[in-house]
């Protein structure tokens, strides 16, 4: 590295740095010491593990589906629109990245729990809130990456291909959305592990019910609360969200613009 790339900030900030990078590593370096790998198969493929495995992946799933038929055309929207009504959608999209987890489970509670404007779905409690939950906290994760590689990529291409004839969709599909697909593959990613890791508004708005609505984040704390899983069954599955969040952070640098080089 050249001494340009380096830069010229004091030596003695080392110290601190190293201190606060050991604050985030020891503890995952804790949890992976705790994990008792000759019993790791069978913990992880106990019936309440893997049922709460399960419905992990395929609520995950769902939700990421969900985010990217709504999360697409919103990062569109915001990318493409005029700087004040840009900067209030971006906003917007924003809440719920900064809002208490257990506050998004209140609001959904009081949108489409029993005496909510959407009481009559009867969705609380059940494995589509988990879904919902799920959507709610991972949405902005797709479409602010989303939003970011649509408007870097710029309306160059766009107007060239309208001044040859092309009609909107034939744009969007043939040069918006391939210009954007960095974006958009790190985008379905992070939304991904973020739906598998939530926790908060799950818990409030889905409960915590044994294969219907206990997805990993909820079975891994109900087993530190003495119930569900055995502990050993908690931290294999606290090991396996390591794991994906660990993917999740190559993937994302992978196809990141540039990454390669």
């Amino acid at each position: 590295m050249s001494s340009d790339a380096r830069g010229y900030a004091p030596r003695a900030i080392v110290v601190p740095a190293v201190v606060g990078l050991a604050f985030l590593i020891l503890p995952l370096a804790a949890l992976v010491a705790r994990v008792q790998w000759s019993t790791f198969l069978t913990d992880v493929t106990s019936e309440a593990a893997r049922s709460a495995l399960v419905l992990s992946l395929v609520t995950g799933l769902l939700a990421t589906v969900i985010c990217v038929i709504v999360g697409v055309p919103l990062a569109l929207t915001i990318a493409r629109s005029g700087p004040r009504i840009a900067a209030v959608l971006r906003a917007a999209v924003t809440v719920p990245l900064v809002l208490p987890p257990m506050v998004g489970g209140v609001a959904l509670l009081y949108l489409f729990g029993r005496a909510g404007w959407f009481g009559g779905l009867g969705l609380s409690f059940s494995t589509p809130a988990v879904v919902l939950a799920q959507t709610f906290v991972a949405l902005p994760f797709l479409v602010l990456a989303v939003e970011g590689a649509v408007r870097t990529s710029g309306v160059e291409f766009e107007r060239t291909a309208a001044a040859l004839g092309a009609s909107r969709w034939t744009i969007l599909r043939r040069i918006t959305l391939p210009l954007a697909a960095p974006g958009i593959v790190a985008g379905v990613v992070l939304c991904f592990a973020r739906a598998i890791g939530e926790f908060g508004a799950t818990a409030l708005f889905a409960g915590n019910r044994p294969g219907v609505t206990q997805t990993m984040p909820l079975a891994i704390y109900t087993a530190f609360n003495g119930a569900g899983v055995t502990q050993g069954a908690a931290v294999a599955l606290a090991l396996l969200l390591l794991a994906a969040a660990i993917a999740v952070l190559l993937l994302v640098r992978g196809w990141r613009p540039g990454a390669a080089r």
